[in-house]
Order: C-alpha cells, then structure tokens, then sequence
C-alpha cells in the first residue's frame, strides 16, 4: 500500500517547465548529477529515489512480489501532483526508463515528453529478476556489488570516483526494496504497447558497450515508438550518463528544449547559450562571456543568437551530422583554432574518434590533402590533449 512520497529534491527555476528524472536500480537520484547543471538551466528538474534506494522507504512497493511498474508510475504521478503539475517531461534510467514507457502508454496526457536512457520494453527473462530478488532477500545488496562495475561501467571508468560513489549507494541499498524492484521489473512486457505512443516526443539513449540493455534492446524501442529518435553513445555501458555525460547531456537539452519558442531575440539567445554550453562545454563559454569587451559584445551576441539559437537548434539534422558538416567545412577553409574546439564539441555531439577520421579523409578527397594533413595534425593534438596525464577531459573519450 502506498503511504507516502518517494524521497525527491528539486532543482532549477521555479517557473521554468517541469522535468522529472528517474533513475536506475541500485543507484540513488545521485545517478542524474552529470546532467543536473545543464538542464536544471532550462527546467525545473525533480529527481527522486527508487523504493529503498537513497532516501526513500522501502515500504512504499509491496514486499510479497506484486510490484510492478505501474507502482512506480503511480508514485511519480504522486510527486508530480505535490508540486501542481498537469504534464511534465520524463527522462529515466533502465528501470526509471520503464517507468517513462509505461507513463507514456497509459497516461499521455501527462507527459509532455520522453527520454529513456538505456533501458528496455521487456528486462530478460522474468525468472532471473526473480532469483536476483530471492538472493538479495537472503544476502542483501552487497552480493550485487562485485558484478555491476563491469555491467554499469567500462572497465576504463570503473575505479574513478564518481563510479566509486554510485557503488557505495548500491551497498546502502534497502535489500526489501531492491527485491520489489526487481519484482517489478520481472513482471515488466511494455513491447505490444510500444505503437501506441504517439503523442510522446520520445529520445532513446543507448550504450554501445551495454552489456544489461544492448543497443538491439533501444533499437527495438526506438522502431516501435512512432518518431522516436535514436542515440548510441560510444565508449559506454549501463550508466552511459555517467561514463560519458557530455553527449547524453547534450541529446537531452535539445530533445527537452526543442519546439521552445525562439522567436524573439532574447528567446534566441536564451536557446543558444543551452545548446552552446552542452557542445562547448560550460569552461570554454565561461572563458568567452569573460573576455567580452564593449567592442566584442555584438559578435558574441550575434554567435549566440544566430549560429547557436538558430542554426544548431534546428530540427533536420542531429548535432553528430551537424558536426561532420561543421569539421569538413573548417577544414575546407583551414580554420584550425576553430577545427581543434569542434574536434571537441564533435566528441561530446556522439563522434568516436574512427569517425572523425573518416571525416577528415573524407575532406582529403573533397577538400585537398594538404588541408586533410593539416587536420589530422590538429585531431592528433586534440587527442593528445584529452589523454594527458591530468586526465582532465578522459569523459569525452570515444573507445
């Protein structure tokens, strides 16, 4: 019987559009803090924690094995009525992106769109859910511990701090609540209803190097959901957000803010300044607001309302085809201080690296060798950068 509200925080402008983010099994709503900054800009985000995880009562699922997602989606429904909100955006992670699903297929009318980040329509087997509940009921979540570095993370990212954290929130797990999760999740089949959600603008998020909802598992929703978009981010698992925030953060704000209205000047730059900061990177933007004089000021205002406000938060293309568009055009021209920030902003847009050594001999047929040599000059240095011994942007590394 459900009692109470998850336990939840909010975060953004009290006016600004509601967005609630779900997050994953085992982890608290710490999961979601890579993208925090950059969507709390533009909406008022609510994140909450799963029954037993973080802060929130076990109680608040059925511990006889009835959970179901529906559950789930009842107590989302719950916190969205506390705060007054009729429609609100959702973004979910695995078992938080079935609980998107389900709010999608069964009560449209309240959600204004939908992100499902490496999740699925069916989890597998319900009887492995099962005995995954059984052995925690017995063992407690510490026997999940040694296997999920390698489910939720590359072994590349496995021992940073972030990773660390997210583990010690799976030990502090309520072993009752994880168990009901995992009910909930066996008893879990959303793929006959996929078609049916037709009014949700829905983004899926994949890890190519997922090894609990590969790639096919996004595919299979993506296909089914009528206009869903599709983004596999490479170099990543389970928590794709957390092992490459860049490009998932990106894919969100401009699936969250697309159909803003921009059609006045300070709308304009308000929408560029969101896209520019999620490919830049909030460093280098800061570096250019603090080096505007009285004579640059229109420049950068005119950048920020034109090239970012209307160019790249245009619907037709992605940003990863905007950036192919953009590095062979620098190219072309020779650009190289511009080519070298684009070679980053093309990493962080979902580009691995292979792929932007494809574009870069793509250009040396079209746009000479001479600037195509040039190029990989530059990428080489990029690259150099990024695996520097300070390790400062090892995020954005491709595979």
């Amino acid at each position: 019987m459900i009692t109470d509200l998850p336990h939840h925080l909010l975060d953004g402008p009290a006016t600004a559009p509601p967005l609630i983010l779900g997050p994953s099994v085992g982890t608290s709503l710490a999961v979601w803090e890579p993208q925090l900054p950059a969507l709390a800009r533009t909406h008022r985000v609510l994140r909450w924690d799963l029954p037993g995880h973080g802060r929130s009562p076990a109680g608040l699922l059925p511990s006889d094995g009835s959970a179901t997602v529906g559950d789930l989606a009842a107590l989302v429904l719950r916190l969205a009525d506390a705060q007054g909100w009729e429609r609100f955006a959702y973004a979910g992670i695995s078992i938080g992106g079935a609980v998107g699903l389900h709010l999608a297929a069964h009560r449209p009318e309240r959600v204004e769109s939908l992100a499902v980040v490496c999740s699925s329509a069916r989890f597998g087997d319900p009887s492995a859910w099962r005995e995954r509940a059984a052995l925690v009921r017995a063992e407690g979540t510490e026997a999940m511990v040694a296997s999920r570095p390698g489910t939720w993370f590359s072994h590349r990212f496995a021992d940073s701090p972030r990773a660390i954290a997210l583990l010690a929130d799976l030990r502090a797990c309520d072993r009752a609540g994880y168990a009901a999760c995992c009910d909930a999740l066996a008893s879990y089949d959303l793929r006959s209803a996929l078609p049916s959600v037709t009014g949700v603008p829905t983004l899926v998020v994949a890890g190519r190097d997922d090894p609990a909802t590969p790639p096919a598992h996004a595919r299979e929703i993506a296909d089914a959901v009528p206009g869903a978009s599709l983004l596999e981010v490479a170099g990543a698992a389970h928590l794709a957000g957390v092992e490459r925030p860049e490009p998932v953060t990106a894919a969100l704000l401009a699936h969250f803010t697309k159909g803003t209205d921009t059609t006045d000047d300070a709308s304009r730059h308000a929408a560029g300044m969101t896209v520019r900061r999620a490919v830049l990177g909030d460093a280098h933007v800061d570096r250019a607001i603090a080096r505007t004089t009285p004579f640059t000021a229109r420049f950068q205002d005119f950048i920020t309302r034109y090239a970012w406000g209307e160019i790249w938060t245009g619907d037709a293309l992605d940003r990863r085809t905007r950036s192919c568009v953009t590095l062979t055009a620098l190219i072309a021209h020779g650009h190289d201080a511009e080519l070298a920030m684009h070679m980053r902003a093309a990493l962080t847009n979902g580009l691995t690296r292979e792929e932007i050594g494809e574009v870069l001999l793509q250009s040396a047929v079209y746009c000479g060798v001479p600037a195509a040599n040039s190029a990989f000059a530059t990428a080489q240095r990029v690259f150099d950068e990024l695996d520097g011994p300070d390790g400062a942007s090892n995020a954005a590394r491709s595979s």
